[in-house]
């Protein structure tokens, strides 16, 4: 009477490790994203530059950005083809970096990069930054960080520096502190007034 119990357990139980085997996922963001974080790295090898350190500050932003193309087809006018100068303006860049904790200050020495890839074939994916106008902003020594955020055919590369005016610290760091000690000025000051008054 156990034999056959256990043996419908063991059946249970290979049925259901089958099923996860078949139903693992094939392609995920993060490969595409580390294929590219690799490639770019391969690449600046080649040339002798250091590599870039990942800053998820600048993924959250790439993030973003991307979400913001993902409805946008890939044409001529679009990602690595872009004429300088005529990328796309986002009216709405002050929310994205807000909802990355980013100030503008913290931001202006990065550069951002868009690639509309059709399927994010990796090695389409790569020569779009490393054999385009972008390979420029590869090659710069000032860049020393990155972010990358992808949503269907678009994939975003974000470059941080290591300045204050690019290394993409979350505003709150500075401003919180700030804020935290005129605060406490302030009621001090308030508490030493009312307390003489009372006296």
């Amino acid at each position: 009477m156990v034999l056959p119990k256990l043996s419908l357990l063991f059946w249970i139980l290979l049925s259901s490790y089958a099923i996860l085997l078949i139903n693992s996922p094939v392609k995920c963001d993060d490969d595409e994203k580390d294929n590219l974080y690799q490639g770019i790295n391969k690449y600046r090898s080649s040339l002798n530059l250091k590599a870039l350190t990942k800053n998820k500050n600048a993924d959250c932003l790439a993030d973003k950005i991307a979400d913001q193309f993902k409805n946008q087809l890939c044409t001529n006018t679009t990602g690595a083809n872009t004429v300088p100068g005529t990328e796309p303006q986002f009216s709405n860049y002050p929310n994205l970096l807000a909802k990355c904790q980013l100030a503008i200050s913290d931001t202006r020495d990065g550069t951002v990069m868009p690639a509309c890839v059709p399927g994010l074939a990796s090695s389409l994916v790569l020569a779009n930054f490393t054999k385009s106008l972008y390979s420029e902003n590869l090659n710069d020594t000032k860049y020393t960080g990155i972010g990358i955020g992808s949503e269907d055919n678009w994939i975003v590369v974000v470059l941080t520096t290591d300045t204050p005016t690019g290394n993409f610290a979350p505003y709150s760091s500075n401003a919180a502190n700030l804020i935290s000690k005129v605060g406490m000025i302030y009621c001090s000051i308030l508490l030493l007034a009312g307390k003489s008054f009372l006296s």
